[in-house]
């Protein structure tokens, strides 16, 4: 079993709630706490809220950091949250991100992981914090980056200087890049299946439709939960030695990432998977989530007290 914290910028690409849910239908992965980063975190709170409670979960939601390190403008697509409704509803922590992270590591150094699948930016607060946070984290997940190409990630680029200082910090580090999420899709077929699994399924089944109609496309990638999957099914992929990435902060190639074999290094990177089996997992795991607790209809109407 793994203790997990969720970092996320969950509202605008839909593959942030669907590795939520997909945690959330994991049953060999304890998610502790869910925070949130980059633009309105406070809503992002609230969404992540939202899906817990159509999952039957009462998560701990903790918004972060919302101006990017880099000072990097943020990209916001305009539809977060916008086919929930009363997510004012939600209650969310007063606290802040980083310094929840800092608290709940140094409480249980060692035992906790970190899936962080937006701009680094709350892990790079909390380790300006406590550098000392750096040793407590028993292993960081990524999704970011593109190896072996010139294609600048979108979670990098958002904030260069936050995925330098983190990737830098010596923490035991597993990422995930565009060259390897790119290989999986989520088509029509596997969408029917998640509609169809109860309340989360279909809201999120809506999310995933917004999504594909915001690009005009009848399939979208899931980057983050592929990402997630390699904590719990490390057998469908393959990965790299362990070695060091370099981010290229600033200018017309910020958030560039290169990786290189490295004795002392503390990353490693995805180098393959199997495509078919992870998507399957994907969805079956978003299935479950969707189908293990039965939700009240008040609930999900906004009509809870």
């Amino acid at each position: 079993m793994r203790s997990i914290i969720l970092d996320t910028d969950i509202g605008s690409d839909v593959d942030d709630a669907m590795a939520l849910a997909q945690l959330l239908g994991s049953p060999e992965l304890d998610l502790v706490e869910v925070h949130t980063v980059y633009g309105d975190t406070r809503l992002r709170a609230q969404l992540a809220r939202r899906y817990g409670v159509l999952a039957g979960r009462e998560l701990n939601v903790v918004p972060g950091e919302a101006e990017a390190l880099s000072g990097r403008k943020v990209w916001w697509a305009g539809h977060e949250g916008t086919l929930h409704d009363h997510l004012e509803q939600e209650t969310i922590s007063a606290d802040s991100a980083p310094e929840r992270l800092v608290a709940r590591l140094r409480e249980q150094p060692g035992e906790l992981d970190v899936a962080a699948i937006g701009p680094l930016t709350n892990v790079a607060a909390a380790l300006a914090l406590e550098p000392q946070a750096a040793y407590w984290i028993r292993h960081l997940w990524v999704m970011g980056g593109s190896f072996g190409d010139d294609v600048c990630e979108h979670n990098f680029k958002s904030d260069d200087v936050a995925a330098q200082a983190v990737l830098s910090a010596g923490i035991p580090t597993t990422i995930t890049g565009l060259e390897i999420t790119q290989q999986v899709t989520i088509e029509a077929a596997r969408l029917e299946r998640i509609r169809t699994a109860g309340p989360l399924g279909a809201a999120l089944g809506a999310d995933i439709e917004q999504w594909w109609a915001y690009w005009n496309e009848t399939w979208n990638v899931p980057h983050d939960p592929v990402a997630v999957l390699a904590m719990s099914r490390p057998e469908l992929f393959t990965f790299s030695k362990l070695g060091r990435v370099s981010i290229e902060v600033g200018g017309e190639r910020a958030g560039h990432s290169t990786f290189a074999p490295h004795a002392d290094g503390t990353v490693r990177i995805v180098t393959a998977l199997e495509a078919e089996q992870v998507a399957e997992e994907i969805t079956a795991r978003i299935v479950a989530a969707g189908t293990a607790y039965p939700v009240a209809r008040g609930e999900i109407d906004g009509d809870r007290t």
